[in-house]
C-alpha cells in the first residue's frame, strides 16, 4: 500500500484529443434527448444542467483526475440524494453513466495518493446512494460496474510502464555496447597514431626516410578510425545502409600486425579452423585481440614485441596476447574499463578470461570462447 500511495502520476498525460470532444458532444446530445422525452425525471432542468456540467469536467480527467472525480461523483450523488426525498422518479439522467470512464482515468493517469482517494470516494458515494435509496442488489452490481474499469486502467498503466522500462533497458544496453565498440575501435587506432607520431619524432634526425612510412601509417589508421566511426553513427540511424557494414572478425586479426612499423612489433599467428564461428564469437575474438594490442601499445613500457595467437579446435577458440614490456605498469594493473569490458564480453559468451603480468617479463591476456554462442 505504501508503494501504491507513493506512485507518481504518469508524466505528460495527453490533455484533450478529438475523442474527448466527441465524448462530450455525444453525452450532451443524449442529455438533451433524455430531458425532452423521458417522463420520469425528477427536477428535469437541474438534472440536465448537472449532466452537461459533468460532461465538460471529463475534459480534464487525465490532467486533474482527483478534482474531476470529486466534482462529478459529488454532484451526481448530491442530486440523487436530494431528489430521492421529493417523491418517485429518477433523479439523474442515464447519460451520466459516462462517469464509468473516471475510474479508468484515475487509475491510468493519477498519482497513487490521488488514485486511492478517488476510488475510495467513488465507492463511498455509491454505497451512500444505494443505501439511502434502499437498493442492496444494485450495491453489489455497482461495485463490479465501477471496479472493472479501474482494474483495466491499472492493467494498461502497468503494462505500458513495464514496456517503457524494457525499452529503457534496451537503450542502456545499446549505449553500453556502443561505448565498448568506440573504446575498442577508436582507442586502438588512436593508440597506433600516437605510437607512430612518437616514433617519427625519435627517428626524424637519424632516419628521415622512415618518417614518411610513419606518416603513411598515421594516415591509414586515421582513415580506418574515421570509417569505423561513420559506420557506428550510421548504425544509430534508421537507414538500411547501416546493416551493410561488415562486422570485423577473426579474418581481420592479421591486420593488427600492421599497426606499427616501429617497436613494439605486433606479430599475429592464427591456427586451426576459424571458419563457421558464430557471429558473436567471431566478432568477440577480433575485439579481444584488438583491445589487448591497444593496451600493449599504450602501457607496455620498453616492449619490443607483442604476440597475438589465435587457436581454434572443434570446441573452442583460444586467444592470447602477450608482450615483453616491464612487468609493473600501474595503468595496466588497474582494472579499468578495457579489461572489465573484455571480461564481460567473454563471460556473456560462456567463456573464460584472465589478464595479468607474466612470470618473467611483460603482460599476458588469455581468453577461451566456445565456437558457438550459447544464446544462439
Amino acid at each position: 500500500m505504501r508503494s501504491l500511495w507513493d506512485e507518481p502520476a504518469v508524466a505528460n498525460p495527453p490533455t484533450r484529443v478529438w475523442r474527448d470532444w466527441l465524448l462530450v458532444g455525444v453525452m450532451i446530445a443524449l442529455a438533451v434527448v433524455e430531458a425532452l422525452v423521458r417522463p420520469d425525471v425528477t427536477w428535469r432542468p437541474v438534472a440536465f444542467v448537472v449532466c452537461v456540467a459533468i460532461a465538460f469536467t471529463l475534459l480534464w480527467r487525465r490532467t486533474r483526475p482527483l478534482t474531476v472525480v470529486l466534482v462529478a461523483f459529488g454532484a451526481a450523488t448530491v442530486l440523487d440524494l436530494a431528489a430521492s426525498n421529493s417523491g418517485p422518479g429518477q433523479a439523474g439522467l442515464y447519460a451520466t453513466a459516462v462517469l464509468i470512464v473516471l475510474p479508468y482515468a484515475v487509475c491510468r493517469w493519477a498519482s497513487g495518493r490521488d488514485m486511492v482517494i478517488s476510488i475510495a470516494f467513488i465507492l463511498l458515494t455509491h454505497v451512500l446512494r444505494e443505501v439511502v435509496n434502499g437498493r442492496p442488489v444494485d450495491l453489489l452490481v455497482g461495485f463490479t460496474f465501477l471496479l472493472t474499469p479501474a482494474a483495466l486502467g491499472l492493467a494498461v498503466r502497468y503494462s505500458i510502464s513495464a514496456r517503457s522500462r524494457q525499452v529503457q533497458e534496451y537503450r542502456l544496453l545499446e549505449r553500453e555496447q556502443l561505448a565498448r565498440e568506440l573504446h575498442d575501435t577508436v582507442a586502438h587506432h588512436v593508440s597506433a597514431i600516437a605510437i607512430q607520431a612518437q616514433a617519427a619524432q625519435l627517428i626524424s634526425g637519424s632516419r628521415p626516410e622512415a618518417v614518411e612510412q610513419a606518416l603513411r601509417t598515421i594516415e591509414s589508421e586515421a582513415t580506418r578510425a574515421l570509417t569505423e566511426m561513420r559506420a557506428m553513427v550510421g548504425a544509430l540511424r534508421d537507414g538500411a545502409s547501416a546493416d551493410l557494414a561488415p562486422q570485423r572478425g577473426v579474418a581481420d586479426v592479421a591486420r593488427l600486425a600492421d599497426v606499427s612499423v616501429a617497436t613494439p612489433t605486433v606479430r599475429v599467428e592464427v591456427t586451426g579452423d576459424v571458419t563457421n564461428l558464430s557471429p558473436a564469437v567471431d566478432a568477440a575474438t577480433y575485439r579481444l585481440a584488438q583491445e589487448s594490442v591497444t593496451n600493449a601499445l599504450r602501457h607496455a613500457r620498453h616492449a619490443t614485441v607483442v604476440d597475438v595467437r589465435v587457436r581454434a579446435d572443434d570446441a573452442n577458440v583460444s586467444i592470447s596476447v602477450m608482450d615483453d614490456g616491464e612487468t609493473v605498469a600501474a595503468g595496466r594493473a588497474d582494472k579499468g574499463y578495457g579489461l572489465v569490458g573484455m571480461a564481460e564480453r567473454v563471460l556473456l559468451l560462456g567463456g573464460t578470461f584472465d589478464a595479468g603480468p607474466r612470470a618473467d617479463r611483460g603482460w599476458v591476456v588469455t581468453a577461451q570462447l566456445p565456437r558457438t554462442d550459447p544464446d544462439a
